[in-house]
């Protein structure tokens, strides 16, 4: 069963991509064909697009689920009259709190991701760049300056993990990957040894390891089965010896390994 969603927005459209993304993962036996139609800003702009929801609604023979997070008043009227579901975020939400708070809220666009604060995005952007700077194991001389180091076996997901952990919570990430040569006394390579209290493990199903790994180098040792089973084993005998805190992430999104590490670290985010 196939729909068309479609994400509305006089902005990025990432608020509307999120909301739709968290609602629609609850039918999870529809498959959504999703549409991003940003900075629509215009009384023109928000026709063109009204005509492609009605050209969908048509080719589907069904109204295709919209999700709007349009602010201009005149521009939500017009989408309220296209052939689709029209869910009007902001509408929903900022009448009862313009209500309850007894004010008129501005109404101006692209306030959700505007750079407001200038400490803040600074913070996310050094974030950033410490991260990407702090990758692989390719430099462990500024580990000092880190919250916390991601350890595990290559294509765990650390780097990943890292840089979200950097852009949405301005933590200083740094990963570190262990290969078949640290696992023969299970000891912590030397970098990490006087940073141990720093460390967070990521482990992994075998089989999902093998899968990803076969995307770069199929057919070689490095991707097959047995090798990622015996890198696994020894990994999570790594984390028990030093009693390093580690999660299986073979079934988390980014976004969920990185909340939970920060709950298990009792890391303190620097941006709200």
């Amino acid at each position: 069963m196939k729909r068309t969603a479609f994400y509305l927005s006089d902005g990025t459209g990432i608020t509307a991509e999120t909301l739709g993304h968290s609602m629609l993962s609850q039918f999870g036996d529809i498959e959504f064909v999703q549409i991003t139609l940003p900075f629509v800003q215009s009384d023109e702009q928000t026709r063109e697009a009204i005509a492609r929801i009605n050209r969908a609604s048509i080719e589907d023979g069904q109204k295709p689920v919209v999700f709007s997070t349009l602010v201009n008043n005149d521009h939500r009227t017009l989408l309220h009259g296209c052939d689709g579901l029209v869910l009007d975020l902001f509408g929903a939400f900022l009448n009862p709190l313009e209500d309850e708070l007894g004010v008129r809220s501005s109404h101006k666009i692209n306030q959700s991701h505007a750079i407001r604060d200038a400490e803040s995005y600074r913070i996310r952007i050094n974030a950033v760049h410490f991260a990407l700077d702090n990758d692989d194991g390719a430099r462990t001389r500024h580990y000092d300056q880190a919250d916390v180091i991601l350890i595990g076996v290559s294509r765990s997901g650390k780097t990943p993990t890292c840089l979200y952990l950097a852009l949405q919570f301005g933590l200083f990430t740094a990963n570190y990957p262990l290969t078949e040569d640290d696992f023969d006394d299970l000891r912590l390579p030397k970098p990490l040894v006087e940073h141990k209290q720093k460390l967070f493990g990521l482990t992994i199903n075998a089989d999902r390891l093998s899968a990803i790994r076969s995307e770069r180098k199929a057919g070689s040792k490095y991707a097959s089965l047995r090798q990622c089973d015996m890198e696994l084993r020894a990994l999570e005998a790594m984390y028990n010896k030093h009693n390093i805190p580690y999660l299986d992430a073979t079934e988390l999104s980014i976004e969920e390994i990185s909340t939970r590490v920060l709950a298990m670290k009792g890391l303190e985010r620097r941006l709200q």
